[in-house]
């Protein structure tokens, strides 16, 4: 394949659009740019509606002097694609697309992806110049759609990672992305039914682990500070001095108290979905009206400390301690009590969708 590479493909609203890839992609660029066309926000190339009237073949010919090879898509623009799927999701679902014209681009991706399927293999091992990105908005959640590898109508679809829970790359609790056909209604009710729900699990196990694993990081600090107060001495038995042991006090409260920041972001929204009544457990109701008292008042600790100028550190730990405390004692109730727990279920596709064919036409990535 050549050094610089166009990609021709027919939108409904631009009539034909080229997008630019491959190592030397200003090539592309530039043969795009002598040829009449221009480039929209997104990157993607097309022919302006004011009467040019430049070809296929007088690119193709331009592209030839430039070094740029021209193909043409057998699918529609993506973009088109990805925005009539969005509009029959339930939800305030908004499609955009994003260039990775230089592979290296394509391998900043892979961290971001949070997927054990065909997706995450696709983005790590075949050339995937462009996508799509679906966002909802009233939920926050992000997933990356793409033409499949190898395969002249399906597309894939799979997620991103979370925010606040970045990182994900590898977890093999991802959730599995899937296979949708060309489609729209059904491609939406594949979403809505299948992988949706699979994604929200699997979010809300992460969120779970996430809090249990910072749980017990502070708890190991607490005990190791305990055992060091207790004995005034370092653990390899040197004598610990009163300044000594204020300063370890106040590095194992920031430690702290940065640590339980994940329990801040992610707790309230389990907490939301946990039924003690309907567990083997009924009595944790309490522990957890407690759980949720004191991530009140972190949350209002970190508004105040966001919003309305900086708290004394003495006091941020003072005000802090409590709210972790709580977490450390009633902790075990609420992992108990999230683990049986579930997401609530998204609202239905709204109405039974036309059978047509799709598309009758995070860091934004590069699309220059």
């Amino acid at each position: 394949m050549s050094e610089a590479q166009i990609v021709l493909s027919h939108s409904r609203e631009s009539g034909i659009v080229a997008i630019a890839s491959g190592e030397q992609y200003p090539w592309a660029h530039t043969a795009l740019a002598e040829s009449g066309f221009q480039r929209d926000d997104d990157g993607v190339w097309h022919l302006p509606a004011d009467g040019t009237h430049t070809t296929v073949v007088d690119l193709v010919t331009c592209a030839k002097r430039h070094r740029a090879s021209v193909h043409t898509s057998s699918r529609r623009f993506i973009g088109d694609t990805a925005r009539d799927l969005a509009r029959l999701l339930p939800g305030q679902w908004h499609a955009s697309v994003e260039i990775y014209a230089h592979p290296a681009w394509q391998e900043d991706l892979v961290p971001w992806i949070w997927d054990s399927g065909e997706l995450g293999r696709a983005v790590q091992s075949e050339r995937i110049p462009y996508a799509a990105v679906l966002t909802d908005a009233g939920q926050g959640t992000t997933l990356l759609f793409i033409e499949r590898p190898g395969r002249q109508l399906d597309y894939l679809v799979g997620a991103f990672s979370p925010e606040g829970l970045e990182g994900g790359y590898g977890d093999p609790h991802a959730p599995r992305s899937i296979v949708l056909p060309q489609f729209p209604g059904r491609a939406a009710q594949a979403l809505t039914d299948r992988y949706l729900p699979s994604y929200e699990q699997a979010v809300h196990a992460r969120q779970t682990a996430a809090i249990a694993a910072v749980l017990g990081d502070i708890r190991s600090e607490h005990d190791t500070w305990q055992a060091m107060n207790a004995s005034g001495r370092y653990s390899d038995a040197t004598p610990l001095s009163a300044a000594a042991l204020g300063a370890s006090t106040e590095l194992f409260l920031d430690h702290a108290w940065h640590r339980f920041l994940t329990v801040v972001d992610h707790a309230p929204t389990l907490l939301d979905r946990c039924r003690p009544a309907n567990s083997p457990w009924p009595d944790d109701a309490a522990a957890l009206s407690r759980l949720a008292e004191a991530v009140n008042n972190a949350e209002a600790l970190v508004d105040e400390i966001v919003h309305g100028g900086a708290v004394p550190e003495q006091e941020r730990r003072a005000r802090a301690w409590p709210a972790i405390e709580t977490w450390l004692t009633d902790g075990e109730a609420f992992l108990r009590q999230a683990r049986m727990s579930a997401p609530h279920r998204r609202p239905a596709l709204p109405v039974t969708a036309p059978s047509r064919p799709l598309a009758a036409a995070r860091p934004a990535y590069r699309s220059h």
